[in-house]
């Protein structure tokens, strides 16, 4: 199993290490709840060094964007940050995916668990087109600060000149903590920002997070609540809303099909795209105390028209919330909808995702002296 280079300071902070993609990583440090509140009224701090960080550069770099992944490479200004998507040649998800347009080149951010599978693909492409990869996933570690608080932390960590960003945007910076890459994107529905740190300053930077941040409310944060913030926000997460079975517009995430390119899999998505899908990714409300989990049923009419791809209790709205992939025609007739959890049919309302939203923070912030 692998460790990130903040595994030991995880251990000694108490945290409960789990497997997850392949790494030993917090799923918690003292409570979900506790954590998943700490980010919707004050500051996480998340380790997100699993995740992959690869670099296209050189004069084919632009080639090569444009062919593994799903946004228009050639339309991205210098700074910006895009949800995107990379697919197989029969137009199922590979991967779900961020990438920056930087100065001599993209940054992708991929999910730990697909690193390999997306890398091969990556390397077959680079070689046919003549273009340079750099795996940054071992040399750079990956911290998140996430709350209506994380602009004042990092401005108290000296990180003051990436408070200017806009949403979906990266700036590069120097600091006490080495030369950084600073994002402000998130995957919690809250304000925040994600740091590319050089591994050997990352511990450091975990530290004086906490630390600076002590009376901001700020603590360490783990996997377990940031799966229940980013449900409650409408995020997908591989695996579950999406996989190697499912294409964009099964999983509603045709919007991030935006280049005209010819990408892996265009020429099956462009068939796809002149027909309604036969099933469509669906938010529900569920009843009773029993929480929805992954693989449970959707039952219409006493037959199973659907399954459960994501669910949890909201610590925010102190309900049973779910997303479900669900036949179109039932979605249509507007059915009577349940879920089958054990052996029982609870109720479940179709609802809007997200679940949870708030007036995204932009611009500049400066810290209060009262």
């Amino acid at each position: 199993m692998q460790k990130t280079v903040l595994n030991s300071l995880h251990a000694e902070l108490g945290a409960r290490l789990v497997e997850f993609a392949g790494f030993e990583m917090p799923v918690l440090y003292q409570d979900i709840t506790a954590e998943h509140q700490t980010v919707r009224n004050a500051v996480g701090v998340f380790d997100l060094s699993h995740m992959g960080r690869v670099r296209f550069t050189g004069p084919r770099a632009m080639a090569l964007a444009n062919r593994v992944q799903t946004f228009d490479a050639e339309s991205m200004q210098l700074g910006r940050v895009r949800y995107a998507l990379m697919l197989t040649p029969e137009g199922t998800v590979l991967d779900d995916i961020l990438i920056s347009r930087e100065t001599d080149g993209f940054l992708l951010v991929i999910n730990a668990g697909n690193r390999s599978a997306d890398l091969e693909v990556i390397h077959a492409e680079a070689k046919r087109l003549g273009a340079t990869v750099r795996d940054d996933s071992e040399d750079i570690a990956m911290v998140a600060l996430q709350g209506p608080n994380a602009a004042t932390l990092m401005q108290r960590l000296g990180l003051g000149f990436a408070t200017s960003l806009k949403y979906y945007c990266f700036v590069d910076g120097p600091s006490d903590f080495g030369n950084l890459t600073v994002s402000r994107t998130g995957y919690t529905g809250e304000d925040g920002f994600e740091i590319l740190v050089p591994r050997d300053h990352a511990c450091a930077l975990f530290k004086a997070a906490l630390q600076a941040g002590e009376d901001l409310g700020a603590r360490p944060c783990g996997l377990g609540c940031r799966d229940t913030l980013r449900l409650e926000a409408g995020m997908p997460l591989y695996g579950h809303e999406m996989d190697l079975t499912v294409n964009p517009f099964e999983a509603a995430l045709d919007h991030a099909l935006r280049s005209k390119a010819d990408y892996i899999g265009s020429p099956r998505i462009a068939a796809l795209s002149q027909s309604a899908p036969m099933r469509r990714l669906c938010a529900l409300f569920v009843d009773g105390p029993q929480i929805p989990r992954q693989g449970h049923e959707i039952v219409a009419g006493g037959q199973v028209v659907g399954v459960v791809c994501s669910g949890t209790r909201s610590p925010t709205l102190g309900r049973n919330i779910a997303t479900a992939r669900i036949d179109s025609a039932v979605l249509d007739a507007d059915a009577a909808l349940s879920v089958r959890i054990r052996r029982n049919e609870v109720g479940a309302q179709k609802t809007i995702l997200p679940f949870y939203s708030r007036k995204r923070a932009s611009g500049p912030v400066k810290e209060s002296n009262s």
